[in-house]
């Protein structure tokens, strides 16, 4: 008798191929058979409903949330099933002490400082120590990539954000890495983005790295089977440089496996630079390596917080007054001076796309903390410029001055219209782009990504008419799987692991985002809702039943060379 039939669905299973009303039976966590299935120990019924792979984020900062919520919510209730975190090459370990390392995560990704303090228990050192932890407690598949700010802050400490390492360094680094990879790290990320700041201010510890540096740890990866790169540049923003271009193909080389990059914006306001940044994966290509963009399927829109200042302090001339302590931070934002060199920033040629995500006339002031601010809430700057004969961006600003900064903030949508969306279809099936991104996990009190997947299968496929659901299902489960090398992952096919996903093709959608005040030391989060996905089974087993979680903890922690493949550079072919 099988463990589990999902009986009478319409199969789509992430190759791309037809679908099909097919039983799926599953036996020891694994698919056996897809056709007409017997009896078995549980039955979902899938009637009139879509069973697809689980899905598959490759880009999500679910480092410290997995210790408290096992689950990755609200990921899991938009069909993902597994998850790769450790991007942007920020990781909990390696650590000669968590303060360094939670301050920067609590300024750079996101992630509240009161929830790092209460649900961490920082008693590891090393990553190996710091991945065991996990082991058997997971509820999706998790794996993890080992970061370069951690690892450099661990051998040159307060050094890390101030200086090249010397050649002993390098090589300490390098053995670090070796033994993180070994343990299982499913290989190693980077950042050298100008909007990427420690807890103090100043540059993570891998934006001082130099050349030598990134080569000599890129081939580290080289050493240990089913690995990869993950990078994030500053030319992300504004368009690569020749020599970010050759830095990523460099190090796809020295690794020989694919890099992928996070994440590629697309607006018709600038129809070329999309694909300007795509040439790095054809110059890569050129020199067989593989450079791979992430793309986000869906219109853009964020939360701004003076309260943390991630996003705006990578406004050129920013970062300096966002980084004051709180109280002179407040009294430099009420000062006509400061805000007059923070236009002056906002407004020159190298805020480029930030100057766009952040239009002071569209911004929306849609929080509010003092009686004297409320009657701002629900506006745009531009009404309250009106309102009150200033600029936009000075009547925002005495909101948040007067809220003790607290205030939030909504951005306009980026590229809600008709030609940019036929632009970001047009981009999603070039082999040069994976869709994901969601950054799920991260900027918790600005943004939920965890819902860009139920954009992409439901409002891109049912509402615009941008693909087949077919695609859309292969782009968020098999194709990312591949580019990771998961063993047995990402398709509906025997013999692979039983992730699965039941989904409404006719409503599945987001559903509201709202805060939830549900994080380790009373703070907050927002959180999208999912529609239409009412069962997702992970390796085997529900986790999630009529929409609610079903309190079992079937996850696996994937280890690379075990859990993965190798993908050599040049080799990845979507």
């Amino acid at each position: 008798m099988l463990d589990l039939v999902v009986r009478s669905g319409i199969v789509v299973d992430g190759r791309g191929a037809p679908r099909r009303r097919a039983d799926v039976g599953v036996a020891g966590g694994r698919i056996v058979e897809v056709g007409h299935c017997g009896a078995a120990r549980r039955e979902i019924d899938a009637d009139g409903l879509a069973v697809g792979p689980g899905l598959v984020d490759v880009h999500t900062h679910y480092d410290a949330q997995l210790s408290w919520d096992p689950m990755a919510t609200p990921s899991c209730f938009h069909g993902v099933t597994t998850v790769v975190g450790g991007n942007c090459g920020f990781t909990l370990a390696p650590h000669a002490g968590g303060d360094y390392l939670m301050r920067l995560m609590s300024r750079v990704e996101g992630i509240p400082l009161a929830s790092l303090q209460a649900g961490l228990a920082w008693d590891w050192t090393t990553y190996e120590q710091w991945l065991g932890r996990l082991d058997g407690r997971i509820g999706v598949n998790a794996g993890f990539l080992c970061g370069h700010s951690a690892i450099r802050h661990h051998v040159l400490g307060d050094a890390a954000t101030e200086r090249h390492a010397s050649e002993d360094e390098i090589e300490e680094m390098s053995r670090i890495l070796h033994g993180a990879l070994a343990a299982g790290a499913l290989g190693f990320s980077s950042s050298q983005s100008v909007n990427h700041n420690d807890g103090d201010g100043r540059p993570v510890p891998s934006r001082v790295a130099c050349g030598r540096e990134l080569r000599a740890l890129a081939s580290v990866v080289s050493e240990h089977p089913g690995t990869s790169l993950e990078w994030i540049l500053t030319g992300v923003l504004n368009g690569f440089s020749e020599a970010e271009i050759e830095l990523m193909a460099d190090l796809s080389l020295a690794a020989n496996r694919p890099l992928n990059w996070n994440a590629l914006g697309v607006n018709a306001t600038d129809p070329e630079a999309h694909w300007d940044k795509l040439r790095a994966s054809t110059v890569a290509a050129v020199r067989g390596a593989t450079v791979v963009a992430l793309a986000v399927p869906e219109a853009v829109q964020t939360r701004l917080s003076f309260e943390t200042g991630f996003i705006l302090d990578g406004i050129p001339g920013w970062n300096d007054t966002l980084s004051l302590p709180r109280a002179a931070r407040r009294a430099a934002l009420a000062d006509p001076a400061v805000r007059a060199r923070l236009a002056e920033g906002w407004a020159s040629p190298q805020a480029g796309l930030l100057r766009n995500l952040v239009d002071w006339e569209h911004v929306t002031v849609s929080e509010t903390y003092c009686p004297g601010t409320a009657s701002a809430r629900g506006r745009r700057g531009g009404e309250l410029a009106a309102a009150t004969g200033t600029s936009a961006m000075d009547a925002i600003l005495d909101v948040v001055v007067a809220d003790d900064l607290r205030t939030g903030l909504d951005t306009a949508r980026m590229g809600d219209d008709a030609e940019t969306w036929r632009m970001r279809a047009e981009t999603w099936s070039d082999p040069r782009v994976i869709v994901g991104g969601s950054d799920a996990g991260a900027h918790v009190d600005i943004m939920c990504g965890a819902a860009n997947s139920s954009v992409h299968l439901g409002p891109n496929v049912r509402d615009r008419g941008l693909l087949t659901l077919e695609a859309a299902v292969r782009q968020l489960s098999d194709l990312p799987a591949r580019l990771y090398g998961l063993r047995a992952r990402g398709r509906i096919a025997p013999g692979w692991w039983a992730d699965l996903m039941v989904f409404d093709p006719d409503t599945i959608a987001p559903g509201r985002t709202h805060s939830q005040s549900d994080l380790p030391g009373g703070a907050t989060r927002l959180v999208a809702d999912a529609i239409g996905i009412p069962h997702v089974v992970v390796n085997g087993t529900p986790v999630v039943a009529d929409g609610a979680l079903t309190g079992e903890r079937p996850g696996h922690l994937l280890r690379s060379g075990r859990d993965t493949y190798t993908v050599e550079a040049g080799s990845y072919a979507p």
